[in-house]
């Protein structure tokens, strides 16, 4: 295989293109357990009627664990947004329309959502008062079994030149409430600095999933917690906020 294309570099992996491959190599010191949780969740996924690149192997390259899967030629839905501004409420549209495919989907083998913010929240540095409103707050919620991507923005979608929509980065799925899901969707844009295309975004899925929301909007303190895990400095006050903005019931 070839490593001579980069396609992205992230914090802790490189995703190199080998013709219709696509390898996605991750640094000496990354959990080899996490990355063939990753490798498993993505072949269950593949199993539905979803569109998303089909995965071919988990290897070692130079002595480090790598994923091969399939190359999907297109563009991702964030570069058309940045292209096509003025077609905005179209492509947050598309964005929805896909999120909802998703969460229509039942995967019985995937773990559970709730489970795995109850650790992200113990991960966290915030006060004890606090994580326990959030575990509190997080037993409450409805339990659900939909298939929840957990990192679904626009440059996770790829839309190939005959208009279909793939779904990449599988990563963080697991199965649960589809409010959460669309709860970290939002809160991506935020972070991203739209906060318009974050309003956008919440008010067409709550329109077209008939969704209250205020229900949503319930899970974002969590959701937030579970993103204040990653211990990313830049976000701490950004997502403090969002963790103190609604009153614990």
């Amino acid at each position: 295989m070839k490593l001579d294309k980069v396609i992205a570099v992230r914090t802790e992996k490189t995703l190199y293109r080998d013709g219709d491959k696509v390898i996605k190599m991750f640094n000496e010191d990354f959990s080899k357990a996490d990355i063939l949780n990753e490798a498993l969740n993505q072949a269950r996924v593949e199993e539905t009627d979803l569109n998303i690149p089909r995965l071919y192997e988990v290897t070692k390259i130079d002595g480090k664990w790598a994923i091969v899967m399939e190359y999907i030629e297109g563009k991702t839905l964030e570069s058309l947004m940045a292209e096509h501004p003025e077609k905005s409420d179209e492509y947050i549209g598309r964005l929805v329309d896909v999120q909802m495919r998703i969460l229509s989907q039942k995967v019985p083998l995937l773990g559970r959502l709730k489970d795995k913010m109850q650790r992200k929240i113990c991960l966290t540095d915030i006060d004890a008062t606090t994580r326990y409103e959030l575990h509190t707050r997080l037993d409450g919620m409805p339990k659900h079994t939909k298939v929840c991507h957990g990192d679904l923005n626009p440059s996770n979608i790829i839309i190939t030149k005959d208009d279909k929509a793939y779904v990449v980065d599988w990563s963080h799925v697991t199965q649960g409430n589809g409010a959460a899901d669309a709860a970290r969707t939002y809160l991506l844009f935020c972070l991203n600095g739209n906060k318009e295309y974050a309003e956008k975004y919440i008010n067409l899925f709550c329109e077209k999933t008939d969704t209250k929301k205020q229900y949503i909007q319930k899970w974002i303190p969590i959701v937030a917690a579970s993103q204040l895990s990653k211990g990313k400095a830049a976000e701490r006050d950004f997502l403090m906020h969002w963790i103190d903005v609604v009153d614990y019931e």
